[in-house]
């Protein structure tokens, strides 16, 4: 008889030690199985704990989509603390330099901005035929304001570059004339600002989680939703075999379910990527402790059309949903020992 006490209380112990279920809310729930193609057992998985990605089906030429999922030990209002902070929270070896514009956006924002060779060829650069992403007019500028017979020619690109992309910015921001509508550095011109309606058009789960969200990313700052958080930030990052800069619109709003929502919207990018539209919902627990961090990404790259797109478009998948593992991964540590 006292044995079997002993080992009843050995096994009740050992349950009790167990890790409880952390069951998802219904609404993220929904979310994940119905638009984001998570199945049952994945969702046990991610019950569970464990990181969870794969890809997603294309709605356009050059498109690749991804998502991944994750069980954080931590509350959700930690991370978007954590996220606002996003100079420190991006801060990585992919991540050579980045820092937060002001409102309005000024020269001032992107001072510590280093443009070298690598980054911008100003003699290069031709419509037609130049190494970053530029407008017609803006490339002929670069022609024909620059003395390139000068000793510091390349500071004086360098510097007229800046002015141009926080012309861009600023007219973003405050929905005044003077935005990127068109690049002309390659054969054929790309539409950033066409390719964005695509790339949201087939994302409805932006809208299903909050509504009005998609109308604010669209028409922005002509819709603005109320109660969202917005600010950009600039990057130079690590990518392929030189580096690009990008400028990036970050929205924080609040799902009528309690999640909060946050959606990343590429406003340029110096490379490779035409368009991008980022979604990281963070959604306590409806049971047991923690949150439950999704992120999704769409993207449209002009480099992963044509012939030999298909290859190229999986290698990239690929490459887009083992970093993305990596990203949760470092957030999860992050968040969960924040000491280490």
């Amino acid at each position: 008889m006292t044995s079997r006490l002993i080992v009843s209380g050995m096994i009740a112990a050992a349950i009790a030690a167990a890790p409880s279920a952390n069951h998802i809310e219904p609404a993220l729930r929904s979310l994940l199985a119905k638009q984001l193609k998570f199945s049952a057992s994945d969702l046990s998985e991610l019950e569970r704990g464990d990181i969870l990605t794969h890809t997603l089906g294309a709605s356009g030429p050059g498109e690749i989509a991804a998502v991944a999922a994750t069980w954080i030990d931590a509350s959700a209002a930690e991370f978007i603390a954590a996220f606002r902070d996003i100079v420190h929270f991006k801060q990585g070896d992919e991540v050579l330099q980045i820092g937060l514009f002001s409102d309005p956006p000024t020269l001032e924002d992107i001072k510590a901005l280093t443009i070298t060779s690598d980054d911008f060829d100003g003699r290069a650069c031709h419509v037609g035929d130049c190494p970053i992403r530029l407008p017609a007019d803006a490339i002929r500028r670069i022609e024909h304001d620059i003395d390139w017979r000068a000793a510091d020619a390349n500071a004086q690109a360098a510097e007229l570059f800046k002015r141009m992309l926080v012309d861009d910015v600023r007219a973003y921001w405050s929905g005044g004339p003077g935005r990127f509508a068109e690049y002309n550095d390659g054969h054929k011109p790309i539409r950033p600002l066409d390719d964005f309606a695509e790339v949201l058009k087939s994302s409805p789960y932006v809208d299903l989680l909050v509504p009005g969200l998609a109308a604010h990313l669209a028409r922005f700052p002509a819709a603005k939703l109320e109660g969202a958080e917005d600010f950009l930030y600039w990057s130079k990052e690590k990518f392929g075999f030189t580096p690009f800069i990008t400028v990036t619109h970050v929205t924080i709003a609040h799902a009528p379910s309690g999640d909060i929502v946050a959606t990343t919207k590429d406003v340029y990018s110096s490379r490779y990527f035409d368009t991008s539209l980022g979604l990281t919902v963070a959604s306590d627990a409806a049971e047991g402790r923690g949150f439950f961090l999704v992120y999704v990404n769409r993207s449209r790259a002009n480099a992963l059309k044509g012939r030999f797109s298909g290859l190229r478009r999986s290698l990239v998948q690929r490459r887009a949903a083992s970093g993305m593992e990596e990203t949760l991964e470092h957030v999860k540590a992050k968040l969960e020992k924040p000491g280490l």
